[in-house]
């Protein structure tokens, strides 16, 4: 007991300690807890001891990869169904404005806000009625197929054709001997056929012909007019060899690829000339209408006449 008391008091004198409750017994541990945990006593937010919170760690690269990848593929995909896709020239019936093997961009969203081909462009439309039957068919590979289905690559499984819109819906169009084509009565200066050709062929199973193009539909042609099964070759067929507007794609408007070749592809000036041709219904309005007005003043002056009439007749009753 003495040993006790002396190792109590060892050091200097002090004052007397008092006995320990039991409720305080467990407090210092308590408050070493409180501390260095994540928790405080009522449940709040734990104590910075005056240090600001450090900054959250950033992502792991590879962890963000996938999720770019994602969202990568969704913009190819939504950017090929409604604004630009690209497709592959595989003959030579554009030649020269197009190489067999160059990669064009067709615009597909101005056909979204109702816009019509007109003449002179290169548009990419589905096959109307079997043109190509026998040519050759692409067996791409499995990465191929996924890069065209995105859009990344040309498809090879759709079965789409590119010519010159020659006409539109209303429009003659007609092309006799060697030519020239001739749209609406004017002969067109085509520039653009193949060096060496002439506009037309002259031959009876379709190099000459005269056809009126229907509503809602058009009329296309190969720049290389001697190597182009075009609308010519096809009046036999349920459309006549006229293209209906539903099945255009698109306008192509670049040559994006090889990048020797990269050029863009507007409407020739010979278009420009004029080609379009007063409807009937409009030539017949434009002459009946002074005959109508003329109708309409004499029969103002007949109603002038008997307002005058009836007032005088009432008064004098």
């Amino acid at each position: 007991m003495g040993d006790l008391a002396v190792g109590a008091r060892s050091g200097h004198e002090g004052p007397e300690e008092r006995p320990q409750r039991p409720d305080e017994t467990a407090a210092p541990a308590a408050q070493d807890h409180f501390r260095s945990g994540s928790d405080s006593p009522d449940g709040g937010a734990p104590e910075s001891d005056g240090q600001p919170p450090g900054p959250k760690k950033q992502r792991s690269f590879w962890k963000e990869l996938p999720l770019l990848i994602g969202i990568a593929l969704v913009l190819a995909l939504l950017i090929k169904t409604f604004l630009v896709q690209a497709f592959s020239i595989p003959s030579d019936s554009m030649q020269n404005t197009l190489q067999q093997g160059d990669r064009v961009l067709v615009d597909k969203l101005t056909p979204w806000f109702g816009s019509q081909p007109n003449r002179g462009e290169v548009v990419v439309f589905h096959d109307p009625d079997n043109w190509l039957a026998g040519e050759p068919t692409a067996n791409p590979n499995a990465l191929q197929t996924a890069l065209s289905w995105i859009g990344l690559m040309p498809s090879a499984e759709e079965k789409d054709l590119i010519k010159r819109v020659i006409g539109v819906g209303g429009d003659t169009i007609e092309c006799k001997g060697t030519g020239p084509l001739k749209v609406n009565g004017r002969a067109l200066i085509e520039p653009y056929v193949y060096p060496g050709n002439t506009p037309c062929s002259v031959d009876d199973q379709g190099g000459q012909f005269k056809v009126t193009v229907p509503p809602g539909k058009i009329w296309v042609m190969g720049d290389h007019r001697q190597n182009s099964l075009d609308s010519r070759y096809h009046q036999q067929d349920k459309d006549q060899g006229f293209v209906p507007v539903g099945n255009v794609v698109g306008r192509a408007i670049v040559i994006a690829w090889p990048p020797t070749r990269w050029d863009t592809l507007p409407v020739p000036d010979t278009f420009d000339q004029g080609l379009s041709v007063t409807a009937p219904g409009a030539l017949g309005l434009t002459g009946a209408m002074p005959l109508v007005l003329w109708r309409r003043r004499r029969l103002a002056a007949r109603l002038t006449v008997g307002n005058a009439r009836v007032s005088g007749s009432g008064t004098a009753g």
